[in-house]
């Protein structure tokens, strides 16, 4: 069976799905096959049509990793950012340039309710893993592993691991939000997928739609990136989840949008008069690539600047001449000698005297790119009059 063959399967699915036309269909079956197949969480009893000693063997590396993952970063994280945190932050997050990293999010905004996160890969087709041939899953199953052990080990993914995620038997991005809940202890509830009208607003689609789109393959957002191998309707999804055991907790709930953020694809664009729409923010950015830097990612720049609430990343945050025309702030952990990535020298010189001009704090932790000496570091910018 050759991969483009799982887009004919899933869209046969969703003929088959008895959802009326104006309703979202629900992948969140699959989702939590995912999350326990994929993502190892729980103990549900696994479909028989799944090798059952493969996913065992694969689990067992991956649940080593989750144990790692609490003590190099999930505690010092949560323990330093519970005191950094103001009080009265919104409880929706937008993150761009966040390819996969809803790990971080619930992480360094734990009472989110809304978590937005925007990068350049799809999020995938939810419905490969039952499908799939034994070898096929095998495949994918070891392509995950390799990228998900850089995400749990770094708290970031490389833009390579991500591409090669854009095809194959397991959807790289929703392989990565579901690895987040299980390592965090939560549970996926819903997944649905959606388009953005011209207005902004979000039309989620129904199960004729997704059937309707199965023949059209989701194109790369950028010229240099990838093309997928799955439907265009599974661009953008939407996984509603809570706490792992509780029926009575909260939802919570996380978008992912496929989209370039750069000024000849997004200012004016539906998604800007999305995100324009939520009002203030949270928001965060880490191993962006050093883009919030430069001229032609302004848009991304300034809606940041304008609707920020508070933010936190590492050097590919805001620059601090833009953050002080904006009225902000930047307060400095850890160590910056220089960018991690080849980057303007003026930016760097501006962090360089950023991190010098202030007392150093400590930081434990990895929180996106290292700097060019392989120091760890992060910045606050939140605004002169904080919450």
């Amino acid at each position: 069976m050759r991969l483009l063959a799982f887009s004919i399967v899933a869209g046969a699915v969703a003929m088959a799905a008895p959802a009326a036309a104006d309703s979202a269909q629900d992948f969140g079956a699959d989702a939590r096959l995912m999350y326990r197949a994929v993502a190892c969480g729980g103990d549900a009893a696994l479909p028989a049509g799944l090798d059952a000693r493969m996913i065992d063997a694969h689990c067992k590396q991956v649940t080593s990793w989750y144990a790692r993952l609490q003590t190099t970063y999930v505690t010092p994280a949560r323990e330093l950012f519970a005191t950094l945190r103001p009080a009265g932050l919104p409880a929706t997050v937008v993150y761009p340039f966040g390819g996969g990293d809803l790990l971080s999010a619930l992480i360094t905004y734990p009472d989110a309710t809304e978590i937005t996160t925007i990068s350049l890969e799809h999020a995938g087709d939810p419905s490969r893993i039952l499908v799939a041939t034994p070898r096929q899953l095998k495949t994918g199953l070891a392509t995950y592993r390799s990228a998900v052990r850089q995400l749990l080990a770094n708290h970031d993914s490389a833009s390579e691991n991500m591409q090669k995620l854009e095809r194959g038997a397991v959807p790289g991005q929703l392989s990565f939000f579901i690895t987040a809940l299980a390592a965090l202890g939560y549970e996926p509830v819903s997944l649905t997928f959606f388009t953005i009208e011209p207005d902004g607003t979000l039309h989620h689609l129904s199960a004729a739609e997704v059937a309707a789109q199965v023949g059209t393959r989701a194109k790369r957002k950028k010229r240099s990136w990838v093309d997928t191998d799955f439907s265009v309707a599974f661009t953008n999804s939407e996984l509603s989840f809570r706490k792992a055991g509780d029926p009575k907790a909260p939802l919570i709930t996380h978008r992912h949008i496929a989209a370039n953020l750069a000024d000849d694809a997004f200012p004016g664009s539906p998604l800007a008069k999305h995100l324009e729409a939520k009002g203030k923010v949270a928001t965060m950015t880490k191993a962006a690539s050093y883009l919030l830097w430069l001229g032609n990612f302004s848009g991304i720049r300034d809606y940041l600047l304008t609707h920020a609430v508070w933010m936190i990343s590492d050097s590919t945050g805001i620059p601090p001449r833009h953050a002080r025309r904006g009225g902000f702030t930047q307060t400095t952990y850890g160590t910056f000698k220089g960018s991690y990535l080849g980057a303007s020298e003026s930016e760097n010189e501006a962090f360089r005297k950023l991190w010098a001009g202030q007392a150093r704090r400590k930081l434990r932790f990895r929180y996106g790119y290292p700097d060019s000496e392989g120091n760890v570091h992060l910045m606050i910018t939140a605004p002169k009059a904080t919450p």
